[in-house]
């Protein structure tokens, strides 16, 4: 269920209109980390989950460049699903938050901008250890 707290990670891109196309900017003003890594996820078959991962450091933004998908957030008391399908809005995701994306549309793009580059041990793939990491902070 969306609520304040996701929109408030919701951030709307620079959208520069024009007969000929529009385009949109991710700069360092945008997002409030420094960029590291930047990638994306295509050619997404049907049915098909991404995702199913925390990160204990690591923050992403996530724009559907093309098509719309949808983006579970769990930070281990409440659960949120916020859709996305607008190239010109990206969705902010701080470390310490589960997210799955799920019911991806044709032609679905997903760009996703990274604090850091790929490192496996920032990873928690497991969702009883994610939980089991938030109790233990929580205490």
């Amino acid at each position: 269920m969306e609520n304040d707290k996701s929109k408030r990670n919701l951030i709307s891109l620079p959208k520069i209109e024009d007969r000929r196309g529009n385009l949109s900017v991710i700069e360092k003003d945008i997002i409030p980390f420094e960029i590291k890594r930047v990638y994306y996820v295509y050619d997404i078959p049907s049915g098909s989950e991404r995702g199913g991962h925390s990160h204990k450091n690591l923050q992403e933004f996530l724009v559907a460049l093309s098509g719309s998908f949808e983006v579970v957030l769990n930070d281990g008391k409440e659960k949120q699903i916020i859709t996305l399908n607008k190239p010109y809005e990206g969705l902010l995701i701080n470390s310490g938050i589960w997210r799955e994306l799920q019911n991806f549309s044709s032609g679905a793009v997903c760009l996703v901008v990274a604090s850091d580059v790929y490192i496996e041990d920032d990873y928690i793939r497991d969702f009883d250890e994610f939980i089991n990491s938030k109790k233990a902070t929580d205490k």
